[in-house]
């Protein structure tokens, strides 16, 4: 009996583990078989504007398409179509499909190709990379049905056969909802990998407003005093009294008296406050002190605390170059110094976010301390607050120079997938020279930004040496790059404001590119034998090449020559600094009619355009004629190239093809082209655009 209960005992124990085991089969069976929900992109999605670092999406049928541009070829820069880039790896076709992309960290250069019918463009550099496969899930990583967008607005997407807003303040997520989402006991078993480079809306770095009081300030300024170029200053300042100090200070070396400023200031509450401008509807006209921002005037030493993550949406490499020249005086350094960490604090330091280092410039420049030296804000702002000044002139060129050579580089912290960011900061003017310099720095792909404070009067003008030294310095003249303080005791103001900037990564684009450093000069033939309207077909052709550049005074320039027997300039280089001005000024060229001298025409190009071109820019010719010359190419042509011109030359109908070849830049049959009818012309622009920007990544720069 006992053994039969036994045997009993047993049966049943073990006909419960036979049904858990199958029933835990099955749940296993179940969850391999759930289905893996693909949300849909567009075509004009850009892989930088989605957050997730991995992620498998649908693209739709029609992505083939040149306003979908891609730049690279296997690695693509991250500000490319998504679609059209996998078109152009050849994972998908112009019918759309699934594909899988992974962020990747950025490149020093991107090749441009065409490949399955795409036409890839090249870049230099950029931040951030992708890359594209099929579009099946990798073993062990969970993918979003859910994709996460760099966006502050409500975004209206498809869910099903509804529309459905789904605002989430810092970042929009497409919702496909088509049926239920993967339990989260489900997305929790599998690890995922967490985003290293985001492109979130700067607009999410600042904080949401509250009413601030308004402060009263009342500035009663006395005369001042600039003799010279090196002016010396010193006030007395006091965060919560009066200071009515009225000090003349003499500095060695300079023989110079500063008479100063009486100022009365009341604190303000320091709470976050609104930005009140975005940098998306940004007018250069507004002013910065019209944005109700205060801040704190005071910086207390706490103890030091462990390494923080920062602030995610504002990933950059900063550095500041901070005025330590005689002519600031010791209480405006004082003042910088509460400024600099006052930005530390806003912007919010740390490993996974921005990452600040410090150079102070006087007569040379050195660093105070690099990118990887501290990594939270109050350990920053304590050593900020132990800098001393250095003195001498302000010699903001050589600092530029010093930092392009010696402070972005990984042994000081640079991260390589974050933008590196130089803020610049100039009590009047520099002493030295500072366009070149800047303009290699901007190459090496920084992106500086001016904070000027008391700039030269008009009375004082004559002192400066490079007069609009911003303008020649940053990349762009909308006034995003520069920001002009009127009185050291307004800078306090301008914290957030130049915070926003610096953290809108999506317009830190300054590394010059194929598209934004070259004089552009069209030779255009005007003889009897092209005819009115095959002559508006040109200027077309000449206008839809000229709108694919960045056109402005610091960028790509554009000029025109029109000839037949003769040469008539249309426009030269500086005449217009908008792209609309310069569209403009194309359509208004009228037809000449005559003979054709192009040789002729390319010699007064070179003397007319290109003599004054830019030492900083690359000299680019674009001709096109329909017909043999009446005088030589070939000498006009080979002094062209020796002083540095790049010639393209493009030939329709009858144009002489050992003319043409002459003409052209070497190797020929890249610099130049034919097309049997004028109304052909148009194929070429995407060729010839993706010819000058792979001449710009193999050829040194002017």
């Amino acid at each position: 009996a006992l053994l039969t209960m036994k045997a009993t005992v047993f049966a049943t124990f073990f006909g419960v583990f036979l049904i858990c085991a199958y029933a835990a089969k099955e749940a296993t069976k179940k969850t391999k078989k759930s289905k893996l929900y693909v949300p849909q992109i567009d075509c004009d999605v850009k892989a930088g504007k989605i957050i997730n670092p991995e992620f498998i999406a649908k693209c739709p049928p029609g992505c083939q398409d040149v306003k979908y541009r891609v730049y690279g070829t296997d690695i693509y820069a991250s500000f490319s179509s998504v679609c059209n880039a996998a078109i152009h790896s050849g994972i998908i076709d112009n019918t759309g499909g699934k594909i899988l992309v992974q962020k990747v960290a950025g490149h020093s250069g991107y090749r441009g190709t065409f490949s399955n019918g795409v036409r890839s463009l090249s870049l230099p550099r950029w931040r951030e990379s992708f890359l594209v496969s099929e579009g099946k899930p990798r073993k062990g990583v969970t993918y979003p049905s859910t994709l996460e967008y760099s966006s502050s607005k409500s975004t209206a997407v498809k869910s099903g056969n509804d529309h459905v807003n789904v605002p989430t303040g810092n970042v929009v997520r497409k919702e496909y909802q088509t049926s239920p989402a993967p339990t989260p006991a489900t997305q929790m078993a599998t690890t995922t990998p967490t985003p290293t480079t985001t492109t979130m809306d700067p607009s999410t770095t600042t904080p949401k407003p509250t009413t601030t009081p308004s402060t009263t300030r009342t500035t009663t300024a006395a005369a001042k005093t600039r003799p010279d170029l090196h002016r010396v200053r010193d006030t007395a300042f006091r965060g919560t009294s009066t200071s009515a100090s009225n000090r003349n200070i003499l500095r060695p070396n300079t023989g110079i008296q500063r008479q100063e400023p009486v100022a009365t200031f009341r604190r303000t509450a320091s709470s976050p406050a609104h930005l009140a401008m975005e940098t998306d509807l940004w007018k250069p006209a507004l002013s910065l002190f019209d944005t109700g921002f205060s801040s704190k005037e005071e910086l207390n030493p706490k103890p030091l605390e462990s390494i923080s993550q920062g602030n995610p949406n504002c990933k950059v490499d900063l550095a500041f170059l901070m005025d330590g020249s005689w002519s600031i005086g010791k209480r405006r350094f004082q003042l910088q110094k509460q400024f600099l960490g006052n930005v530390a604090q806003a912007l919010g330091i740390g490993s996974a976010g921005p990452l600040m280092g410090i150079v102070q410039y006087g007569d040379d420049p050195s660093t105070e301390f690099n990118l990887k030296t501290y990594a939270n804000p109050k350990d920053l702002r304590n050593a900020i607050e132990k800098i001393s000044q250095k003195g001498g002139l302000s010699n903001v060129g050589k600092a530029l120079s010093f930092v392009n050579k010696n402070f972005f580089l990984d042994a000081n912290g640079n991260r390589g997938g974050a933008p590196n960011v130089v803020v610049v900061m100039v009590d009047g003017w520099p002493t030295d020279r500072v366009e070149e310099a800047s303009r290699l720095a901007r190459e090496s792909g920084i992106n500086i930004f001016f904070v000027t404070i008391e700039a030269a009067a008009e009375s004082e003008k004559q002192n400066v040496i490079e007069p609009n030294f911003v303008d020649k310095a940053v990349c762009r003249t909308n006034g995003f790059y520069s920001v002009n303080v009127p009185s050291w005791f307004s800078l306090h103001k301008v914290v957030q404001p130049l915070v926003k900037r610096v953290c809108d990564t999506d317009r830190l684009v300054c590394s010059k590119t194929c598209l934004n450093s070259a004089d552009i000069g069209f030779v255009i033939d005007g003889s009897s034998s092209i005819g009115t309207s095959n002559f508006r077909t040109v200027l077309q052709f000449v206008a839809n090449i000229s709108k694919e550049f960045e056109i402005s005074d610091t960028d790509t320039r554009i000029g025109a020559v029109q000839y037949t027997y003769e040469q008539r300039l249309e426009f030269s280089f500086d005449k217009y600094s908008t792209k609309q001005d310069v569209l403009s000024a194309i359509k208004r060229i009228s037809y000449w009619s005559g003979g054709t001298s192009t040789g002729a025409a390319i010699s007064y190009a070179s003397e007319q355009l290109f003599s004054k071109s830019k030492p900083n820019k690359r000299k680019i010719m674009i001709l096109i004629t329909d017909g043999r010359s009446y005088d030589d190419v070939r000498v006009p042509a080979m002094a062209a190239h020796q002083n540095g011109v790049i010639a393209y030359s493009i030939g329709v109908a009858w144009a002489a093809q050992d003319e043409l070849e002459a003409i052209a830049t070497d190797p020929d049959k890249e610099h130049s082209f034919f097309v049997d009818e004028f109304d052909n012309l148009y194929r070429f622009v995407n060729q010839l655009i993706q010819n000058i920007c792979t001449e710009f990544n193999s050829q040194p720069r002017n």
